[in-house]
């Protein structure tokens, strides 16, 4: 581990020298090259760091304690010292075996994410309505580019369903834990005796692909086209511009009605049709791996319950880590990290304690 942290603060000195050479601030694109590792390379650095002066400090204070003649008071100090240090070097030394495990290749990518209404009906669309909002401002606060893919809204205000793709750095490795069951409890608007109902929705979040990623045949392709509505069959435009992709050797189907032109529609449904092969091809390697792992983190079930949310109490829970915060509302505004951080750290840590077995 030791030589693998040693050669990461070696590269990570060398790409700082490089990148105030005037060649390559003038070459854009090795720039940016070098930024995006520099900028991987900081967080594993900076932790190295924090580890070295650990040890440092540890070895001190060891050397002091077996030289002896201390008085009393700076010998215990002293002592402090290398119980602080000594409980420091193990705890670094945990979370430098995590960063060092292989990233995953798709963390990089862009996503396209899915939310259909479930159980509940009405008050289901308008929770997919909430968790739409809920992504769409966090992409907002990370700076990120959310755009319409295919939406099914409601009269009420929800959505049967609801399709985007969300655009920025290190967009999937935020959102993938992201599928699954959500389940809400709330007392609806309609409801005049108080009682909390219970709906649920799913979640699907896909890395976004390039053609390269998947093999597709044009002829296992059909294409149909309608006309794009809106909530209760209103017509958005009369000219079939809306697009269904069916892919007839996996049943998969897409579609898109956001975009006036056809074309266009066209080309997002695509994308969607790419996204949703590479992550059944994904699921199809990774369900054996998922099957030995403890805690079911990003596996990609659909069928999983994996958080409820519940209005009265303000409370949120993901079930697949056991953690509660009571703040509901901040999260609903887009405030996700505390969860969606917790959620890597586990999946992170399961993958340590798999490599390890």
């Amino acid at each position: 581990m030791l030589d693998k942290l040693k050669i990461a603060e070696e590269r990570y000195e060398e790409i700082n020298k490089k990148l105030m050479e005037p060649d390559v601030v003038s070459d854009q694109d090795q720039y940016k090259k070098l930024m995006k590792e520099y900028k991987t390379l900081t967080p594993l650095v900076e932790k190295y760091r924090e580890y070295k002066k650990a040890v440092s400090d540890y070895d001190e204070a060891r050397n002091m304690l077996n030289e002896g003649g201390l008085d009393k008071d700076f010998k215990e100090m002293v002592q402090l010292q290398y119980e602080e240090n000594k409980e420091l070097i193990e705890k670094y030394t945990e979370e430098l075996k995590i960063m060092l495990l292989p990233k995953d290749p798709d963390d990089d990518r862009n996503v396209i994410i899915e939310i259909r209404g479930g159980a509940g009906g009405d008050e289901a669309a308008l929770f997919a309505n909430s968790l739409f909002r809920m992504y769409t401002m966090y992409a907002q606060l990370k700076g990120w580019k959310m755009e319409i893919v295919n939406a099914n809204p409601t009269e009420l205000g929800g959505y049967k369903e609801i399709s985007f793709s969300i655009e920025g750095e290190g967009a999937y490795a935020k959102l993938k834990y992201e599928s699954g069951v959500h389940r809400v409890q709330r007392v609806p608007e309609t409801e005049t005796q108080g009682r909390i109902h219970t709906s649920t929705i799913t979640v699907a979040v896909l890395p976004e692909v390039e053609e390269v990623d998947v093999e597709i045949n044009p002829a296992d392709l059909e294409f149909q086209t309608y006309r794009s509505s809106g909530a209760g069959g209103q017509h958005i435009n009369k000219t079939e511009s809306a697009i269904r992709i069916i892919h007839h050797p996996t049943g998969v189907i897409v579609e898109c009605q956001e975009e006036r032109s056809q074309h266009k529609n066209k080309d997002k449904a695509m994308k969607m049709l790419y996204s949703k092969l590479y992550e059944a091809k994904l699921n199809e390697q990774t369900s054996k791996i998922a099957a030995e792992r403890k805690i079911q983190v990003g596996t990609g079930d659909r069928s999983e319950r994996i958080r409820t949310y519940n209005y009265p109490q303000s409370r949120v829970t993901d079930h697949r880590i056991g953690l509660t915060l009571y703040k509901l509302e901040q999260m609903l505004n887009g405030d996700c990290d505390e969860v969606f951080d917790a959620l890597a750290i586990a999946d992170r840590a399961a993958k340590l304690a798999g490599s390890e077995a």
